[in-house]
């Protein structure tokens, strides 16, 4: 295993370090859960077992919609910006330091199970953790290659990556030393595209009605695809803007990230929507089966279970799919949380809590005061109840990738009220929407004369921000490769 390289932190005094398990998905977007109502005819009692046995975070999210810059906020306590890790391509610094390797220095046993993808990829032990299971990168669903500590291990015979990661996870847990606390770092790499569920999985959603948003039909052309099984919702209580949508937004519809060329051509939005629903089936039953083992062993009391998703996943809003753009499906998250001798049953927390929240609240847990580069909050006093001094908004940013140049780079601020995107290095318009008023992010008001003092002062907040945390300079990275999108696909 890795060196331990951390050396100065501080001691909470009279901490009792609590056993906590992480369990991270891939991709899945905040309010696609049965308790929600989202989708009608979804079924997730493990994921709503939690919510109601415990806390359902209302407005969870993620400051970085995209998997590697978003694991490290969460590894690490910091932004994007901050770290670097911005896209899915390059290395990690060898100077982060992620939260695991302090929670050994206290005592801990700590482990990984699946997806890392970040720094590089390749599934190799990273720092901080005891046990060691990942893959490269984005892995397979079936018969997958898996770094064991060090040893590559080949599985056969349809062996399926949810169910062989919650196996090794709970059998690492079985072996563990019951002496010391433990921390387990669950990281499926289900919900990513392409979505396959589990054989027995397969098929059980394929009569659901597949469920269009109200902004799905926007950039909507005489030459779009006719998207016919499915129910539009209803838009009439709204005021839809469709002069100020952004010109990248409207091209879009067509490429890779959008709903009339999803993946080049490669898929259907119907057939997608169904594949999503029923891989995520085995998602709640891995939850269901860590739940079931802290139960059998006498530790579901005191033991504290987090769920939490890397990012969000747009299903048709703005005519688009995947996340990487500021609206509220690719930024936001599910995060649930279980401890009942600490959480309340039926627990909801509405305060904004980020990704970058993660590694000082389990510090905290463990007895470790926040490290001074982390930039999270510890919401270890909303899971208690306790009516602190909390953020009144926070800063979303996402960087340009030449992989998938048709989404540019994204600086934005939301508060309870509003919220503004700026994209960078385009000509282009910005956006401002009212999302009390405008959940769907449907009238954008950035031309409105009633608005622009608040487009002023939201604009000074976010570039406010950026100076005090030094990310006023875009983080490059080389680009190695040809382009890839369809337009220009083979050049340099």
């Amino acid at each position: 295993m890795p060196p331990n390289n951390v050396k100065n932190f501080e001691r909470i005094p009279g901490t009792r370090p609590r056993n906590i398990i992480y369990i991270l998905s891939d991709d899945h977007r905040y309010d696609f859960m049965g308790f929600t109502g989202k989708v009608p005819g979804l079924q997730t009692p493990n994921l709503d077992r939690l919510a109601n046995e415990g806390a359902h975070f209302q407005n969870a999210f993620v400051t970085t919609s995209l998997c590697s810059p978003s694991r490290a906020s969460i590894l690490t306590g910091q932004y994007a910006h901050t770290h670097t890790v911005v896209d899915n391509e390059s290395p990690a610094p060898v100077s982060l330091i992620y939260f695991p390797q302090y929670l050994q220095k206290v005592g801990y046993q700590t482990s990984f199970f699946g997806k890392w993808h970040m720094g590089g990829g390749d599934g190799h032990p990273r720092p901080g953790f005891n046990k060691w299971v990942s893959f490269n990168g984005q892995g397979v669903y079936y018969n997958p290659v898996l770094n064991i500590d060090g040893k590559i291990v080949k599985y056969k015979d349809s062996a399926y990556i949810t169910d062989i990661l919650t196996d090794l996870s709970l059998d690492w847990l079985k072996k563990r030393d019951k002496s010391k606390p433990f921390f387990m770092y669950l990281s499926h790499k289900a919900v990513h595209a392409d979505f396959m569920p589990s054989k027995e999985d397969k098929g059980k959603y394929k009569n659901i009605q597949v469920q269009y948003p109200v902004s799905m039909f926007m950039t909507e052309t005489p030459t779009s695809k006719k998207f016919t099984r499915g129910v539009r919702a209803d838009g009439s209580k709204y005021t839809f803007n469709n002069k100020d949508i952004p010109a990248w937004v409207r091209a879009q519809r067509y490429s890779w990230h959008g709903v009339d060329y999803m993946y080049h051509g490669a898929t259907d939005f119907d057939q997608f929507y169904v594949d999503y629903l029923e891989t995520l089936l085995g998602i709640d039953k891995s939850v269901g089966r860590v739940l079931q083992y802290l139960k059998d062993n006498g530790l579901d009391k005191e033991t504290l279970v987090i769920y939490m998703g890397d990012n969000g996943f747009a299903f048709g809003e703005h005519g688009l799919i995947d996340k990487r753009q500021a609206y509220e499906e690719s930024m936001r998250v599910p995060l649930l949380a279980r401890c009942p001798a600490l959480i309340k049953p039926g627990t909801k927390i509405k305060q904004m809590v980020l990704n970058v929240d993660i590694a000082p609240t389990i510090l905290e847990m463990a007895g470790v005061k926040k490290p001074k580069q982390m930039q999270g909050m510890s919401f270890y006093p909303l899971m208690q109840g306790k009516d602190v001094p909390w953020r009144s908004e926070f800063f979303y940013e996402y960087y340009w990738e030449s992989n998938f140049p048709q989404t540019p780079t994204q600086y934005a601020v939301r508060t309870d009220r509003y919220k503004f995107i700026r994209s960078w290095g385009v000509w282009d318009i910005d956006q401002l929407y009212d999302i009390q008023k405008d959940p769907y992010e449907v009238n954008n008001l950035i031309r409105d004369p009633q608005y622009q003092q608040t487009a002023k002062e939201l604009n000074d907040k976010l570039f406010d921000w950026m100076a005090k945390t030094n990310g006023l300079q875009i983080p490059l990275k080389p680009i190695l490769e040809k382009k890839k999108d369809h337009l220009y696909k083979g050049t340099w």
